[in-house]
């Protein structure tokens, strides 16, 4: 079964969703070069690496219960916004590479912890209980296929434009994935709340 097609706010979550995950494939596929490129070591590329996973786990811990008090939305939105602010960071310091890559990893894992549990949250308050397990099933099939899909253009887009121009396409892609999740996703709570 797939998402209603009338449905904009699942179809807004997915492509979110799935925008989000292609950060993460892109950033292990482009960070570690963009990095090494301008001066850092395998240990320094190492803990931005290890940084943005790190904060991303655990900030969701803080991030799912605003989720509940403020909704679903802004928290998707702003942090689909933390994550392409991210991007720019990275490339902005670049002149300082380790300063650029720390303060990206945190940009970066504070964003996803803000987007992944409020997205999930999101499909499964818009679905039917009848058919909620299908939806979330094919909201997590979308949003997993960004893993491989931001790997797939990470590669492409670098080998044609570069490095730098592949971050360019990742910050500019997930800001217009967060400006059209705000059009597109709208609050509904199935539940008492």
């Amino acid at each position: 079964m797939s998402l209603p097609p009338h449905d904009r706010s699942l179809r807004g979550a997915g492509r979110a969703g799935l925008v989000n995950n292609l950060d993460d494939g892109l950033t292990w596929g482009v960070f570690p070069l963009l990095f090494t490129d301008h001066g850092l070591g395998l240990a320094a590329v190492g803990l931005i690496k290890g940084l943005y996973p790190i904060l991303w786990g655990l900030g969701q811990i803080p991030t799912g219960h605003p989720a509940d008090r403020i909704g679903r939305k802004p928290l998707i939105v702003h942090g689909m916004l933390v994550q392409a602010g991210g991007f720019v960071i990275a490339l902005a310091l670049l002149d300082r590479p380790l300063l650029a890559g720390v303060l990206s990893a945190v940009a970066l894992g504070l964003g996803t912890a803000m987007v992944h549990p409020a997205l999930i949250a999101s499909v499964s308050d818009r679905a039917h209980p009848a058919w909620r397990a299908n939806t979330l099933g094919t909201y997590r099939f979308w949003r997993d296929i960004g893993y491989a899909t931001g790997a797939l253009v990470a590669g492409l887009l670098a080998d044609l434009l570069g490095l730098n121009a592949t971050v360019i396409a990742a910050a500019l892609l997930t800001a217009a994935s967060g400006l059209l999740a705000a059009h597109w996703i709208t609050e509904h709570r199935s539940g008492p709340g």
